[in-house]
């Protein structure tokens, strides 16, 4: 089966608009390597463009996505630890100042979780695997109340992610020497507002406000 023509076209597009006027810039990235301002962690779900969110060009954001925009907790034995050499090279290589939890609204992710625990559903597959890190959540019941059940297992989830990024001795260090800083974002679908969690202040307000 061949490659969907609307790639295709859109690849054509990108070469015309965008790579051809910025042809010199794009060799210079080739050639110098990236420097980018931030490492984003964010869910894949096809519907969260972090980069238009952001509005960003190439080189910008470090992007790692998976599913639900989890963090497993530092576990240096060997195994395969795709989400963890991503956050490792981030710190210790490119030296990113910034490093960002994104979820988002409608995780599908965080809605299959909940719908196992209603249905007392037995762990299945990778993503039944994978899911088991929100097994110990800390939902917090005035988020529920003013932001509904769904948003506020989203914002948990960001919270989880957030703290196993604290077990990595690597992330510890530069964080203590204020070098490097965790944040803990939510984009929602529908209206594309951005909320920033105040962790001085334990809860999600405006991105301007935070």
């Amino acid at each position: 089966m061949a490659l969907p023509k609307s790639l295709i076209e859109g690849h054509r597009r990108f070469l015309r608009d965008r790579h051809a006027p910025e042809r010199g810039r794009y060799i210079q990235l080739a050639e110098l390597g990236q420097a980018p301002t931030a490492m984003v962690i964010a869910c894949c779900d096809a519907r969260v463009d972090i980069s238009a969110i952001f509005d960003t060009e190439a080189c910008e954001l470090f992007i790692l996505r998976n599913v639900a925009n989890l963090v497993p907790p530092y576990e240096p034995e060997g195994k395969y630890h795709g989400t963890s050499a991503a956050i490792e090279f981030a710190v210790q290589v490119l030296k990113v100042p910034h490093l960002i939890v994104l979820g988002h609204s409608r995780c599908g992710g965080v809605a299959a979780y909940r719908q196992k625990v209603r249905d007392k559903v037995p762990e299945r597959g990778f993503i039944g695997s994978w899911l088991t890190m929100l097994d110990n959540l800390k939902i917090d019941e005035s988020e529920i109340f003013e932001f509904g059940d769904e948003t506020a297992f989203e914002f948990a989830a960001i919270r989880s992610s957030l703290a196993n990024l604290r077990t990595f001795p690597f992330i510890k260090k530069p964080e203590k020497e204020a070098l490097l800083t965790l944040h803990g974002l939510h984009f929602d679908l529908a209206s594309g507002a951005v909320l920033a969690l105040d962790e001085a202040k334990g809860g999600f307000t405006e991105l301007d406000a935070a």
